[in-house]
């Protein structure tokens, strides 16, 4: 079957109307479906993956929230060095920095002229350190853009809950935005208001989410000196929290969003939303406020040395991967130095293999050199723009294509599981359903399906060995558009099997699907002439 063939096959098993094959009215395409994103929203996006860094003094009292009256004298790294914590999360693929400059228990990492609960009071380099300073200066040498998180919450501040602390919280911000270079990335949460030192007062303290901090006018301050930074919050304005902290968001994802507020008739703000409407967003919604995944490669935020054996896996940090970027969002994993100010030993194993794990997804793209051909496309936009994986450069279809649909020939037969497709999102979203279909041995069959694409969706299905893929947008709310239909093989995970031994002595072992295992009861190593484990066996006398 050639590929004029397998495009006529590819809408419902019957054939195209010849309007689907009609050159399309540049004034029905490309009028973009709003919301879209702003350029710094746009360069976020292609950011993929960044890294969080919880490091203060919390991780020298073993605490996740301090509260406010630890002495800055128990600060004191032995051996920080930003240099190291920068190139191993950029070695890892990572293409950003968040540093948590300030935690709620209100000690900043660089010497404010706010408050004395400061690296200034420190016994660190007498005094003289600036953490900020220094990961900023090393993500600048080696090429990873730089981000600040500021907890609006201050449980070491007298202040906290006056007027007084709003301006002071301001003066905090500028210090970061004016002093250390551009910010990509400027990171707040709703952890607002509790019990806390507050300069001795040792006290319970509240204030109302949607009016203490006046956000529009905090974030406006900072915008005006560093315009393109990109704000997170519960709300946005620019990335919102995806409702978790357990590394995903949900299927659908949607990049549009209309935060609900906790109480009708109030603002939405960070802590008084319903966050979990984060986790999918809001189809249709109001804004572009895409999802940002957070979540720790430990069970806590700080490094707490009883955590050292419990690290992510590279495994895990796939998943997390495909669960967070894979569905749209932006995923920012964090890495908290240890007492030395560096990323400790387990952390960096698996950093590093999570490194080789993506460099396999991605060592091949098994639709390279196929032959592309659409069910309609408007000129200047052909389907075979969808092969070059850049935003740019799109697919368009008629608006009068009923049917619309990508069909990929692919050079040879080619064994893979992993679809990856994006729109051009600076048209806005406008895929709603999808389902993707795959020619083997001759014959079309569904292979996967969804909902939302947007920046991109990364699909794994069942192992296939096909020559033909075709991707048929079922359901879109404008003209639809792709800028990417790649495929990808997932990488072969090898872990030890699991033994189970009862009490009749039957061996069963348990491995992922299409592993075989070879062994031997003999207490030798197997190797390739070793017996293939098919069924369980005894070994009444026990053994290895």
């Amino acid at each position: 079957m050639n590929l004029n063939q397998l495009i006529t096959a590819a809408v419902l098993g019957g054939a195209l109307c010849a309007t689907c094959f009609a050159e399309a009215r540049p004034e029905d395409v490309l009028t973009p479906l709003t919301p879209v994103p702003s350029a710094a929203q746009l360069e976020w996006h292609d950011m993929e993956m960044y890294a969080f860094i919880h490091f203060t003094i919390n991780t020298f009292t073993g605490k996740e929230w301090g509260y406010g009256d630890e002495k800055p004298e128990l600060f004191h790294p032995s051996d920080f060095n930003a240099d190291d914590l920068v190139r191993t999360l950029a070695d890892a693929g990572f293409k950003g920095v968040v540093l948590t400059c300030k935690h709620h228990d209100g000690f900043c990492l660089w010497p404010t002229k706010t408050t004395r609960h400061s690296v200034a009071a420190s016994p660190w380099k007498q005094g003289k350190g600036d953490v900020v300073k220094e990961v900023s200066r090393a993500c600048g040498e080696y090429g990873v853009r730089f981000g600040v998180y500021l907890s609006p919450w201050d449980r070491n501040a007298a202040s906290y809950g006056t007027p007084d602390y709003i301006r002071m919280y301001r003066r905090q911000l500028k210090e970061l935005a004016a002093g250390y270079g551009p910010i990509f990335l400027a990171w707040f949460d709703g952890a607002n208001g509790g019990d806390g030192y507050y300069g001795g007062a040792r006290e319970k303290r509240s204030i109302d989410h949607s009016t203490y901090y006046d956000w529009k006018t905090t974030w406006g301050e900072l915008k005006k000196r560093q315009p393109g930074a990109v704000i997170f919050s519960d709300v946005g304005p620019d990335a919102r929290w995806v409702g978790n902290e357990s590394g995903y968001a949900g299927y659908p994802c949607w990049a549009t969003y209309t935060p609900v507020p906790l109480q009708a008739g109030t603002e939405p703000a960070p802590g008084a939303v319903r966050y979990r409407l984060g986790t999918e967003g809001t189809m249709d919604g109001k804004y572009w406020i895409p999802a940002e995944v957070d979540v720790s490669i430990r069970l806590g935020w700080f490094w707490h040395e009883h955590e050292n054996s419990r690290v992510r896996t590279p495994e895990n940090l796939l998943k997390l991967y495909f669960d967070s970027v894979g569905r749209g969002a932006n995923l920012n994993l964090n890495v908290p130095p240890d007492r030395r100010g560096r990323i400790h030993e387990e952390d960096k194993k698996s950093l590093a293999g999570f490194r080789v794990l993506l460099d396999e997804l991605y060592s091949r793209n098994f639709a390279s050199g196929a032959q592309v051909e659409s069910s309609s496309s408007r000129k200047g936009h052909g389907a075979e723009q969808v092969l070059d994986r850049k935003r740019t450069t799109y697919w368009v279809a008629a608006p009068e294509d009923k049917h619309p649909c990508v069909v990929l020939k692919l050079p040879k037969p080619a064994a893979f599981d992993v679809i990856r497709l994006a729109e051009p999102i600076q048209l806005g979203q406008r895929v709603r359903k999808f389902r993707v279909e795959v020619r083997e041995n001759g014959q079309w069959s569904r292979w996967t399906e969804g909902v939302s694409i947007g920046a991109r969706v990364l699909l794994k299905g069942r192992p296939v060995t096909a020559d033909g893929v075709r991707v048929v947008l079922e359901q879109s709310r404008a003209v639809p558009a792709l800028c990417e239909v790649s495929l990808w093989k997932y990488p072969v995970i090898l872990n030890a099997p699991a033994v189970s031994y009862d009490r009749n002595g039957r061996v069963t072992l348990a491995s992922a699907e299409n592993v075989v295992i070879r062994y031997t009861t003999d207490g030798t190593e197997p190797g390739p002439q070793s017996a293939v484990y098919r069924n369980p066996f005894l070994l009444p006398a026990g053994g290895r």
